[in-house]
């Protein structure tokens, strides 16, 4: 988990991709003498979720080696191309990664990258951005990103999900009065310092150079603001957070929800990101800053080739149906306001949170606010650098910035500016994914089909299903 942006040779074949060996005897031996007795080395799935075999350290050698447990991805992930008689792909650990698991310090951990028949295996999101990360430093860039993740801390309470700070009864069980906002609140930004706490203790020790946290704008609605990385790192980073928040929950008898949308009136959790990039042979300096101390004529390029690939980039950020309903302008029954400050055009603007691309007062980067905590984040952040190169390489103009409040402009007039709505929903997403060539590129022709299919299924199932919105909507009015 450590700062530096990895070397990323392209292995021709899987005994080039192994580790030395004797770096592996001496990161077994360190392990060994901290008390860790189990290995967790874990492959990415489709959508962004860890897999793994937990082994003992006796077979560490074994598993960096590539002789460790093996795995039939294809019998527990949505990928219809490989059947029961095919080869089961084969995790070649990534030392980089390796850290003692700081919920449990009897266990490591490591992210792996799957092989299959000698070859990089087609349906591995990480060996997906590891290419398209040689690709773009092969035309002399590299990508940076931050991610702001937020997520909702809840527990159970006679059966039923409720905010675990939440210290009024719940609608329709008792007098529940207008309050402030739970946003920036300082007593219960107090009252879940328990749970802050350790967070924030962790990830001092995992040296991610934490700023703050946030009581967000739901109630028990929290975000984490630390410092960025290379792009495979900060997909890596963000997956072992959501798994840490998961374990650190459970020891204050909460669980954490990253549904971007719980309930109608709670505001939406995101996970915008923070995109720069720089030339591969000049480490540190961020070409979106210019030597003035102003913004970077390439900055305004990688706009260019993230909103002609906004629509494609949004399926993936925005990667299931809950997504789209925090796409809306404006929701009644908000505890603080009815404005989302959520983005609905694929637009940019100065420091203007109403876009989906934002240039920041504060920082030289891309914010991307059309992206929640449910993507896949090895698949945005590779979308993401693609589009950004081929913006500065091929010199797309995005036009003027559009600075001024979307919600209060018609769509005649956002459409008169240059604005393109976002998509509406999953279906809409998907369908403007299928047809982009520059996502073929990025999760390849099998990754791609096998996403395509598992979405347009997933919106189907959805579409079968009656709500109780249309019960209330339409039982008796018709």
């Amino acid at each position: 988990m450590n700062e530096r942006p990895s070397s990323l040779p392209n292995p021709a074949n899987l005994a080039a991709a192994l580790p030395d060996l004797e770096r592996v005897r001496e990161a077994r031996a360190k392990l060994a003498e901290a008390g860790v007795r189990y290995v967790l080395s874990c492959w990415i799935d489709m959508f962004g979720v860890p897999k793994t075999k937990p082994v003992p350290l006796s077979d560490f050698e074994n598993l960096c080696m590539g002789k460790g447990p093996q795995f039939a991805v294809h019998s527990v992930s949505f990928v219809p191309e490989l059947t029961p008689a095919d080869s089961d792909q084969i995790p070649v650990p990534d030392l980089d990664t390796l850290v003692i698991c700081p919920w449990d310090r009897a266990c490591a951990w490591m992210f792996a990258d799957l092989w299959w028949e000698d070859a990089p295996y087609n349906v591995c999101p990480r060996q997906a951005l590891k290419r398209v990360v040689r690709e773009a430093a092969a035309r002399g860039y590299a990508g940076f990103a931050g991610i702001e993740p937020e997520f909702i801390a809840m527990r159970w309470r006679d059966g039923q999900p409720v905010k675990a700070f939440d210290d009024d009864p719940p609608p329709g069980e008792g007098v529940r009065p207008r309050r402030q906002a739970f946003g920036y609140d300082a007593e219960y930004s107090i009252d879940s310092m328990g749970f802050l706490g350790a967070l924030i203790d962790i990830l001092d020790e995992l040296g991610w150079g934490l700023k703050d946290v946030v009581a967000e704008g739901a109630y028990s609605q929290f975000e984490l603001d630390f410092g960025y990385t290379d792009v495979l790192r900060m997909a890596d980073r963000l997956v072992f957070l959501r798994v840490l928040l998961k374990e650190v929950a459970k020891k204050h008898g909460m669980f954490i929800t990253f549904m971007p949308k719980p309930t109608t009136g709670d505001w939406r959790s995101g996970a915008h990101i923070n995109y720069s990039m720089q030339r591969a042979g000049e480490p540190g300096v961020n070409l979106f800053e210019d030597p003035g101390g102003g913004w970077g004529s390439a900055v305004y390029h990688a706009v260019g080739g993230l909103l002609r690939h906004g629509g494609a980039l949004t399926a993936i950020a925005c990667s299931t149906v809950n997504s789209y309903n925090g796409l809306v302008p404006r929701v009644g029954g908000f505890e603080g306001g009815t404005v989302t400050w959520a983005p609905t055009h694929m637009t940019y603007g100065n420091n203007n949170r109403s876009c989906m691309l934002r240039l920041p007062q504060n920082r030289f980067c891309i914010e991307n606010r059309a992206a929640d905590m449910c993507m896949n984040p090895y698949l945005s952040l590779g979308m993401t650098t693609a589009a950004a190169v081929a913006g500065v390489v091929k010199g797309i103009d995005p036009g003027p910035p559009l600075d001024r409040d979307l919600y209060a402009l018609t769509d005649e007039e956002i459409r008169a500016s240059g604005g393109q709505r976002l998509p509406r929903n999953l279906l809409e997403a998907v369908e403007i994914l299928k047809g982009d060539p520059l996502a073929a590129e990025v999760l390849g022709p099998t990754m791609l089909d096998s996403w395509l299919r598992y979405k347009v299924d997933e919106w189907e199932r959805y579409h079968q299903t009656v709500t109780d919105w249309e019960v209330e909507e339409y039982l008796r009015l018709y």
